[in-house]
């Protein structure tokens, strides 16, 4: 068998290879993506869950200091309390409860003391209700900040009711926040659309043996005597639009359940929970419950891996086919292309730069014409300085064009066309910076983005007599910035829309000082900014004779 024969087979064999690797990295990078994305979204419920018991943690601290705030005077506690939430302010910073509130302590069939601080938190009669057959009570004597929905709630007996009274007795016991399972909040009565609720209470134990001030005591075997609870009542449905807000829009479907298990009751519910939905426990006081979330993304879990997965397989089956020769000529062939379409717009621009810079180019002769009248005194003197001004320019432009020298000094560039412009001598000393030394192609576009800068400046700017014109540069961070700023303008200029020499000048920029710019303009002020990468050009030593 011929040598270019077994160099063919090799070359076949090594292909497909080559094509069975990239197979199994492919299936191995899909299957690594599908695990990245459902890796992604069980930390997005982590959060979300996080969310929610950071807020619950922070409004059993209002309620600690509302606990705190009642057991140094329980009777200044109305006002006290109704000062303290004014300045706390917790609807507005911590946003989903529905208000706090202050349940004291009633023996059976004595409501007067009660009602008494009742009549002094709200200044109406209010009645304990409703009846039961417990030997103690524990009734809202305040709820705060107050609203008229919330007012439902003044005067009721919480202790009367088996799913409060559960959640007050294990706080009773362990002096620690205890909630309560699901219940329909008191101040829910009337209202057309009722939400699942529940509450959250702590225990203000007995100060001294008979109560401080006058207020009732309670005891209970195994548990110190109390005085009072402080609650926070909650509206489901409001508190996780208060704490998740925008978020709820973006998830497919979340589901709350009031515990752990089948058994645990549904208490909020939004969207659809689809088919791998990622669970989390939620913190709420002594209680747990599950927060089940769909994010929504079944095109990213799945979508995204089975794309990989294709790619990976139309890249094999082409190293099987395909020739390294065959590629790299193809990729010259596309980089000729490139680079004749490139050519083809730089010469289609350029044309047109042509035509917009013969019209600019008259219009500055005109103008410097006129600067030059204004400072001769005679006909001859007018003659010496608008002839040098020309040459000048001239020579300028013929630098440019054949590229007579290696490097310019910016410097240099920014005298020469401000010069041009009639700036005096005392004012281009003033405007100075570091040397720095620009190749033929920087010190092109620099010339002309000046030129057009200039231009402009005396049909429309500083340079016009109407403003003032402040130039400089300077290095910092491996780059050089040029700041060209007029102010004093009798208009503000428009830099919203860019003239076809604006966008020439962009473009230069880019290209042969691979720099960018900024322009803005506001309260009679223009701003050009050039930023381009600091790289001196090399010394050139002179020439020997």
């Amino acid at each position: 068998m011929r040598p270019s024969s077994w160099a063919d087979r090799l070359l076949a064999l090594s292909a497909r290879f080559i094509g069975l690797a990239i197979l199994t990295a492919t299936f191995a990078a899909a299957v690594g993506s599908f695990f990245y994305n459902r890796a992604q979204e069980h930390d997005r419920v982590e959060r979300l869950a996080m969310q929610v018991d950071a807020r619950l943690r922070d409004h059993v601290a209002v309620l600690e200091g509302v606990r705190a705030l009642y057991q140094s005077d329980s009777s200044a506690s109305g006002p006290g309390i109704r000062a303290y939430l004014a300045a706390l302010q917790p609807q507005v910073h911590a946003p989903g409860m529905e208000g706090v509130g202050i349940a004291a302590a009633m023996r059976a069939g004595t409501p007067a003391a009660v009602e008494t601080k009742l009549r002094e938190n709200y200044g109406r009669d209010i009645r304990v209700w409703p009846a039961t057959d417990q030997p103690v009570g524990f009734v809202v004597v305040l709820v705060e900040p107050y609203t008229p929905r919330r007012d439902a709630a003044l005067g009721f007996d919480m202790f009367s009711d088996p799913t409060r009274r559960d959640a007050m007795r294990r706080a009773w016991q362990t002096g620690e926040p205890a909630a309560s399972g699901v219940v329909q909040l008191a101040q829910e009565k009337g209202l057309t659309v009722k939400q699942p609720g529940f509450l959250i209470y702590l225990p203000v134990y007995a100060r001294a043996p008979g109560g401080a001030n006058g207020a009732t005591i309670v005891t209970a075997n195994g548990a110190r005597p109390v005085e009072a609870f402080v609650y926070a009542p909650f509206r489901i449905g409001d508190m996780m639009r208060a704490v998740l807000g925008p978020q709820l829009e973006t998830l497919d479907g979340i589901e709350i359940y009031a515990g752990h298990g089948p058994s645990a009751p549904l208490v909020f519910r939004k969207g659809d929970i689809g088919w791998d939905p990622q669970e989390e426990m939620l913190r709420v006081a002594d209680r747990q419950w599950t927060m089940r979330i769909s994010s929504g993304r079944l095109l990213e879990r799945l979508g995204r891996p089975f794309a990989i997965l294709l790619f990976g397989i139309a890249v094999a089956l082409l190293a099987t086919q395909l020739h390294r020769v065959q590629r790299r000529r193809t990729e010259a062939a596309q980089a000729l292309a490139d680079e004749k379409a490139r050519h083809a717009e730089d010469r289609e621009l350029m044309i047109g730069e042509m035509a917009h810079r013969m019209k600019n180019a008259f219009a500055r002769i005109g103008a410097l014409a006129r600067i030059t009248l204004r400072e001769s005194s005679s006909l001859d003197e007018f003659e010496a300085k608008f002839d040098g001004r020309m040459r000048a320019l001239s020579d300028a432009k013929q630098m440019l064009v054949t590229g007579a020298v290696d490097t310019v000094e910016l410097e240099r560039i920014v005298h020469r066309e401000l010069d041009l412009a009639g700036v005096s001598p005392d004012r281009l000393a003033a405007v100075t910076g570091p040397a720095v030394r620009l190749d033929d192609e920087g010190a092109q576009a620099m010339s002309l983005a000046l030129h057009e800068f200039v231009t402009n400046s005396i049909k429309y700017g500083a340079l016009s007599g109407r403003g003032e014109l402040r130039v400089g540069w300077h290095r910092e961070d491996g780059q050089v910035t040029l700041e060209w700023t007029e102010s004093g303008l009798p208009d503000t200029p428009n830099v919203e829309q860019e003239s076809f020499g604006t966008r020439f000048i962009r473009t230069m920029i880019e290209r042969q000082l691979k720099g960018t710019w900024t322009r803005t303009a506001d309260d009679h002020r223009l701003s050009i900014v050039i930023r381009w990468p600091d790289q001196p050009a090399p010394d050139q030593s002179p020439p020997v004779d």
